[in-house]
C-alpha cells in the first residue's frame, strides 16, 4: 500500500512538472506570436498619417467640447499620433459573482488604418494563469483566451466581435487625441458637456457619446456593443467611467477607468484599469 501511494505521488509530480514546463514553453510561444502579430500590424499601418503638427484652425468643425478636451489633452502644435503602445495594470472579473482577479497588459494601436492589439497575463488563481489577446485588424476582431497558455477556451469571431472591436477602438481614442480629427469620425453635439462620435470602417458602424467635465477631460463614455453573456452574443449598453488625467510625453490622458456592462439584470462592473506608461509614434513592439 506504501509503495502504491508513493508511485501515485511520484506520478503526480511527474504530471505536474510536465504541466508546469509546457505551460511555461506555450507562455514564451504566445507572447512570440503576439509580438510577431504587433509588428505586423505597425508594418501594414505605419506611413501614410499626416506629418504636420496639429492646428488649432483644424479644431474648428468639432462641437466646442470636444475643441476643449483636444486643448486640454495639449495636441496643438503636435504632431499627429500614428501609434500607440501602453502597459496597464488592472483587476478583472468574467461573471458578477467571481472573485477579481489580477492583470498585466500591453497594448498597441495604429491610426491611419485603425487598428489594435491587447496582451494580458491574468493571475486567475495560485499556480494557474490565463493569457489573452484581443486583435482588431483590417477591420475584423478576434479575441483569444487561454488558460495555462496551453487550452483555448476562447477564440470570438464574427460580426458581433467585429462591431465591439471597433467600439472599444472608438472608446479608446481618449489615449491618442488626434484621431478625433480623423475623416472616419464625425461629431454631433449633445449638450454643453457631451458629444457623439460615429465611426464607419470596413463597412462597420460603431458610435458612442463622450462626456467631459469643466476642464474639458473625459470623464465617461456610452456605447451600444455587443457582448458575449453565457455564450450568446446581445447588444447592450457599455459604459467606460474615466478619471486621473496626466501628462506622457507632451499629450493629456485619463488613466483610470472602470468599464460597466448596464444589463436589464443590474449593473456589471467587470474590470478596473490603470494605465502605467504609454508612448506615442513607436515603430515596433517591446
Amino acid at each position: 500500500m506504501y509503495k502504491y501511494l508513493i508511485g501515485i505521488f511520484v506520478f503526480l509530480i511527474l504530471i505536474v512538472s510536465v504541466l508546469v514546463i509546457s505551460s511555461k514553453i506555450a507562455n514564451r510561444l504566445f507572447h512570440k506570436q503576439v509580438n510577431l502579430e504587433v509588428q505586423e500590424m505597425f508594418d501594414k499601418n505605419i506611413g501614410q498619417i499626416q506629418d504636420t503638427s496639429v492646428r488649432i484652425v483644424d479644431l474648428q468643425r468639432l462641437p466646442l467640447i470636444v475643441q476643449q478636451w483636444l486643448k486640454q489633452s495639449q495636441i496643438i502644435e503636435k504632431e499627429y499620433i500614428s501609434s500607440v503602445r501602453s502597459k496597464q495594470t488592472a483587476k478583472l472579473r468574467l461573471k458578477p459573482d467571481q472573485k477579481w482577479m489580477s492583470s498585466t497588459s500591453e497594448q498597441y494601436f495604429t491610426v491611419d488604418k485603425p487598428a489594435f492589439i491587447w496582451k494580458a497575463r491574468i493571475e486567475a488563481a495560485p499556480l494557474l494563469h490565463i493569457v489573452g489577446r484581443d486583435m482588431y485588424l483590417e477591420g475584423n476582431g478576434n479575441m483569444l483566451i487561454k488558460v495555462l497558455s496551453l487550452f483555448t477556451v476562447a477564440d470570438g469571431k464574427g460580426a458581433e466581435v467585429d462591431q465591439g472591436s471597433l467600439v472599444r477602438y472608438l472608446a479608446e481614442m481618449v489615449w491618442f487625441p488626434t484621431m478625433a480629427l480623423s475623416d472616419l469620425i464625425t461629431w454631433e453635439t449633445v449638450d454643453d458637456r457631451s458629444a457623439k462620435a460615429s465611426m464607419t470602417y470596413m463597412g462597420v458602424r460603431a458610435e458612442g457619446i463622450f462626456t467631459f467635465n469643466e476642464l474639458g477631460e473625459v470623464t465617461l463614455f456610452e456605447a451600444m456593443r455587443y457582448g458575449d453573456f453565457g455564450g450568446e452574443y446581445r447588444l447592450e449598453k457599455w459604459v467606460i467611467q474615466l478619471s486621473d488625467t496626466k501628462e506622457f510625453h507632451g499629450y493629456r490622458v485619463p488613466t483610470k477607468g472602470e468599464v460597466i456592462w448596464k444589463l436589464p439584470e443590474g449593473d456589471f462592473s467587470w474590470y478596473h484599469f490603470e494605465l502605467k506608461d504609454i508612448e506615442f509614434n513607436v515603430p515596433h513592439a517591446y
